[in-house]
């Protein structure tokens, strides 16, 4: 579904990513794992084109898009959920949820099957996004991104700051999405035993650079540590 090759990108003087190539496999999952400041987050972004790359390909789905703007990548199935478990927080739930659904053609549809798939959302629509926790917060806003129906979902470290009843919920819901096809899910994350258990295939980032691949599940676990020396 997604193939980077030899991706270049950074901010202003600064390179961040020095020739990174990876692939995320059709219906699969790819995990990026690395230390903070080894180019994770950036990686998300220049994919979805939030940042211009100085050299490399992305391709989607076989399509280069690599001078496509973000909003024509959107549109052509990818979908990212940043850190920090955004929503607009003086809206509910469910309003942050309609915010994306109305005016889509299967939104109503689409909508239920977020609620489907996170019940806390259901049980906590009427209260305000700001008031949730953060997990409920973090399934909102992955139940927001779902609703375009992505071809590909960027998720940046979702675990981050959340509950492990929260964890152990989000890694079935990226199970039972990829399983059921239709969706590839990129994912960066820092929790290893999370990560390995959700992908197919892994991927070490140090400085910018991947420095270990292969095949995710929890077999994999003593190598990747070993690779970010944990």
């Amino acid at each position: 579904m997604l193939e980077i090759t030899g991706l270049v990108a950074g901010y202003d003087r600064t390179t961040v990513l020095h020739g990174v190539s990876l692939t995320v496999p059709e219906d699969g999952v790819a995990t990026v794992l690395g230390h903070n400041g080894a180019g994770k987050s950036t990686l998300l972004r220049a994919a979805l084109g939030l940042i211009r790359p100085r050299g490399g390909r992305v391709l989607l789905g076989g399509e280069d898009v690599t001078r496509l703007p973000a909003h024509q990548r959107v549109r052509r199935g990818m979908a990212y959920v940043p850190q920090g478990q955004q929503s607009f927080p003086q809206l509910t739930a469910m309003e942050n949820l309609r915010l994306i659904a109305d005016g889509r053609r299967d939104g109503r549809a689409a909508l239920e099957e977020a609620l489907a798939l996170f019940p806390a959302l259901r049980e906590a629509a009427s209260r305000r996004a700001g008031l949730l926790s953060g997990g409920q917060r973090q399934q909102l806003a992955i139940a927001r991104a779902l609703i375009t129906r992505p071809r590909l979902l960027l998720l940046d470290e979702p675990t981050e700051g959340i509950q492990p009843s929260v964890v152990a919920e989000i890694q079935r819901t990226i199970l039972q999405l990829s399983a059921r096809g239709g969706l590839s899910v990129l994912l960066v994350e820092q929790h290893i035993g999370f990560a390995l258990r959700a992908a197919q295939r892994y991927h070490v980032l140090e400085a910018g650079r991947v420095t270990g691949s292969g095949e995710g599940g929890e077999a994999a676990e003593p190598a990747v540590r070993r690779a970010l020396s944990v």
